[in-house]
């Protein structure tokens, strides 16, 4: 450590690895990544789903 300066930090004594960040090559699925137009037909599919499922029950 070196005492001759007086910012107030750390003197990390090891190395980072270079691999300390992993990037996947596929993000995934995200509802942020769709369109409008896409999610209003996901929510329309959603909306008919639960009311077929409420027709179903009270039948």
């Amino acid at each position: 450590m070196h005492d001759d300066h007086d910012h107030p930090h750390d003197h990390h004594s090891h190395a980072h690895p270079a691999a300390a960040v992993v990037r996947r090559a596929d993000p995934g699925f995200s509802l942020l990544r769709l369109s409008a137009l896409q999610r209003l037909a996901g929510a329309g599919v959603i909306i008919a789903v639960l009311w077929l499922a409420v027709l179903w029950a009270l039948s």
